[in-house]
C-alpha cells in the first residue's frame, strides 16, 4: 500500500515529537521491571509475555542505558500504527481524506501518545490489533480466505506480547460467525491460521506450563487488586477519553454507525462485531478502560470513511466549513492530549501537578539507588564483604540493578513477580539493606534492623518511594532459615 502523502506527514510528526520528549524525566517503575527482565530473556514471565522484554533487550544491546533509546521502539511501534490505520480505511473504500484522517484520529489518542512514550507492553498492543484488524478488512473487502493466516500470525504475535489480544481473537470469531465470512469456516483457512496463531504462541504456552500457569493466578490477582480499589469503575467514562480522544467521539460514533446501519459499510459490518465483542467481554468483566484501546482504530477508520462520504455529497462551501471545524478540533483535541499523556510539564509546576499522574513514579530513582550506595559506603568492611539487598517492588530492584553496577553494588533480590523465581543468593548474606518495608513488618524475621538512609529525589515529589517507605534498613541476623523466608516472601504486584 502506497499512503497518501499527508499519513506520512502525521506519522513523521508523531515520531519527532516522541523522540524530542522521550528523554525527558527517568525511567517509570515498569520500564525498570522490563529491562530487569529484558537481561534475563525467557519464553515467559509472570506478568506478561516475551515480546516487550525482547525489544528491550535489543535496546540495551544498541543504546546501553539511555532513556531516550530504550523508547525508541515504542514511538517506532505508533509511527507504524498509523501507516495501518490509513490502511485499514483504505480497505474499508476510504479514499486519501479518510486515510489521513484516521491516522490523524489515532495519532492523538492518549494511549496512542503515551504508549510511545514508555516501554510497557501497552506500547505494542494497539500496534498488534490493529494489524489483525487490517487483515479482517482485507479479508472482508476481498472474500479471499487465505488471509486467515495473516490474522492468525496477528493474533499469535499479540499474545506474545499481551494476554488480552485473547479478546480481540474472540471478537473476530464471533465477528466471523455473525457475518457472511462464516462460510469460510468451511474451507481449511480459518482452521490453519488458528493453527498458526497457536504455533507462534507455543513456547510461551510451553513456559507457562512449566511453570504452572502462574500468569493467570497473577492475572486474576491483578483483576480481583484492581476492582477491590476502584480502578475499574470508571471503565465506561475513560472509552470516551482515555482509549480514544474526546475530539474525535462524534467519529467513532459515526464509524460504529456505519459499521451496522450504513449501506455502503454492510459488506464491513464483521468490523463493527470486531470492536463490539472484545469492548462487551471487557465491560462485563470489569476491565480497565485503557485494555479496549486497540479495538478504536477500527471505528475511527470507519468513521473516516463515513465523514469522507458524506463531505463527498456536499456543496463546496459547507464542505470547507466542514473540513476545517473538523481539523481545528484534531488540533484542539491532540494539543490538550499531548498535555496530559506526553512528558512535558516542568516538574512540579503547576502543569505538573495537574497532569503528574504516572510522571511521579519517573522521579528519583538514580538517587534512591545513590542512596543505597552510601548507606553500603558506611558499613564496615566485613559487612560490605558479606552484604546482600533486599527490594520489596520491581521499581526499586530495578533501579538497584539498572544503576547499581556504577556504585559497585550487589544486584537486588525480591519477591515480586519473576524476581521471586529467580531465587536468593548461595550462600545467603548476613547483612542486608532493605527497601520498602517499615520497621514492625521487619520484627521477627531479622535479629536487628536499624533505619540507615532516607530516599528523596531532588524535586521533593512525592511518590511511592518517598513517602510510603523512605526509610532503608540495614538488617543482620536472618531469624527465618533462607529457604522458609523465601517460600513466604513471594507476591504479586
Amino acid at each position: 500500500m502506497r499512503p497518501a502523502r499527508g499519513v506520512l506527514w502525521i506519522a513523521l510528526a508523531g515520531l519527532a515529537l516522541h523522540l524530542a520528549v522521550n528523554g525527558r524525566y527517568g525511567f517509570h517503575r515498569d520500564e525498570l521491571a522490563t529491562l530487569d527482565d529484558a537481561r534475563r530473556l525467557a519464553w515467559g514471565y509472570v506478568a506478561y509475555p516475551p515480546l516487550t522484554p525482547f525489544f528491550g533487550r535489543i535496546s540495551l544491546e544498541l543504546f546501553g542505558n539511555s532513556l531516550w533509546g530504550i523508547r525508541l521502539f515504542p514511538a517506532l511501534a505508533q509511527f507504524a500504527a498509523l501507516f495501518l490505520a490509513a490502511w485499514m480505511a483504505r480497505e474499508l473504500g476510504g479514499g486519501r481524506g479518510a486515510q489521513v484522517l484516521s491516522a490523524a484520529a489515532l495519532a492523538i489518542a492518549p494511549i496512542s501518545l503515551a504508549s510511545g512514550s514508555l516501554l510497557q507492553y501497552v506500547s505494542f498492543d494497539v500496534l498488534c490489533w490493529i494489524l489483525a484488524a487490517c487483515f479482517i478488512a482485507r479479508l472482508a473487502r476481498t472474500g479471499e480466505p487465505r488471509w486467515w493466516l495473516a490474522v492468525g500470525a496477528a493474533i499469535g504475535l499479540g499474545m506474545l506480547n499481551k494476554y488480552a489480544m485473547g479478546f480481540l481473537a474472540l471478537g473476530i470469531t464471533g465477528a466471523a460467525l455473525l457475518s457472511p465470512l462464516r462460510r469460510q469456516f468451511r474451507t481449511p483457512w480459518p482452521w490453519l491460521g488458528a493453527a498458526l496463531a497457536i504455533t507462534i504462541m507455543l513456547p510461551n504456552l510451553l513456559w507457562q506450563a512449566q511453570h504452572g500457569w502462574v500468569s493467570l493466578e497473577f492475572l486474576s490477582y491483578i483483576h480481583a487488586r484492581d476492582i477491590r480499589i476502584g480502578r475499574t469503575s470508571g471503565f465506561l467514562g475513560e472509552q470516551f477519553f482515555v482509549a480514544a480522544n474526546t475530539f474525535t467521539i462524534p467519529l467513532w460514533i459515526a464509524g460504529l454507525w456505519w459499521l451496522f446501519f450504513a449501506r455502503e459499510g454492510r459488506r464491513y459490518r464483521a468490523m463493527g462485531w470486531v470492536f463490539a465483542i472484545p469492548v462487551a467481554l471487557m465491560a462485563l468483566l470489569q476491565g480497565r478502560g485503557y485494555y479496549t484501546a486497540g479495538a478504536y482504530p477500527v471505528l475511527l477508520a470507519a468513521g473516516s470513511v463515513a465523514a469522507e462520504s458524506w463531505a463527498a455529497r456536499q456543496r463546496p462551501w459547507p464542505r470547507r466549513i466542514a473540513k476545517g471545524a473538523a481539523w481545528a478540533a484534531l488540533l484542539c483535541g491532540g494539543a490538550a492530549a499531548a498535555a496530559m499523556a506526553l512528558p512535558l510539564a516542568p516538574v512540579n509546576s503547576a502543569w505538573w501537578k495537574l497532569v503528574e499522574g504516572n510522571w511521579r513514579e519517573e522521579i528519583g530513582w538514580p538517587e534512591l539507588v545513590a542512596t543505597v550506595a552510601q548507606v553500603r559506603d558506611a558499613l564496615p568492611a566485613e559487612d560490605r564483604a558479606r552484604l546482600g539487598i533486599l527490594a520489596t517492588n520491581y521499581g526499586e530492584a530495578g533501579a538497584i540493578n539498572l544503576y547499581g553496577p556504577r556504585y559497585g553494588l550487589p544486584h537486588a533480590m525480591s519477591g515480586i513477580n519473576s524476581y521471586w523465581y529467580r531465587g536468593y543468593d548461595d550462600p545467603p548474606h548476613s547483612v542486608l539493606i532493605v527497601l520498602g518495608l517499615d520497621g514492625p513488618k521487619l520484627d521477627g524475621i531479622f535479629a536487628s534492623c536499624r533505619v540507615a538512609g532516607r530516599i528523596t529525589n531532588r524535586y521533593g515529589i512525592g511518590n511511592e518511594e518517598s513517602v510510603e517507605h523512605a526509610e532503608i534498613f540495614v538488617c543482620r541476623g536472618m531469624q527465618i532459615p533462607w529457604p522458609e523466608f523465601w517460600k513466604r516472601f513471594k507476591y504479586y504486584g
